[in-house]
């Protein structure tokens, strides 16, 4: 066989090779991308999760968020009065921190927890009842002042 057959059929070898790779990788979209079987490696993102950040290799639940910090000083809340949300059926998580005793009362939940210098009030509360709740520092109401420190919202799930 001449110099150029040869040439002439390794080229045709090539232009086959890539045309049968074409062919056979699936496209984006189609069904073939989709099966499990044509790929080890392929994850499905989690059903029902409307944040939906890409693919999850494993069915294991997130961590949950860190609670939502709420800072004291003097009875007095740092800041905004929070808005903590939760979804009926789930745990809010907050802790208070304060450079004063206080006592800190969840309303509706009926929750009151100690808080002093170096020991933060820590709640953890599963939230069946849906509503605004407020969460107060008896301290600051004792002493004539606007209690409110938070709100914890619990909507329908």
């Amino acid at each position: 066989m001449s110099r150029n057959g040869r040439i002439g059929l390794l080229a045709l070898a090539a232009v086959t090779a890539v045309m049968a790779f074409v062919l056979a990788r699936p496209e984006e979209g189609s069904d073939k991308a989709d099966d499990p079987s044509t790929s080890s490696a392929q994850t499905t993102p989690s059903e029902g999760n409307d944040n939906d950040d890409g693919p999850t290799a494993t069915a294991e639940s997130a961590p949950p968020p860190p609670p939502t910090e709420i800072r004291l000083e003097a009875g007095e809340v740092q800041g905004a009065v929070q808005r903590i949300e939760a979804k009926a059926g789930d745990t809010a998580r907050f802790v208070v921190i304060s450079d004063t005793a206080d006592d800190i009362h969840l309303h509706g939940y009926d929750t009151v927890k100690e808080v002093a210098p170096g020991k933060p009030a820590r709640f953890e509360i599963e939230t069946e009842l849906e509503g605004v709740f407020e969460i107060e520092s008896h301290v600051a109401e004792d002493a004539g002042r606007e209690p409110l420190i938070a709100r914890l919202v619990v909507e329908p799930s």
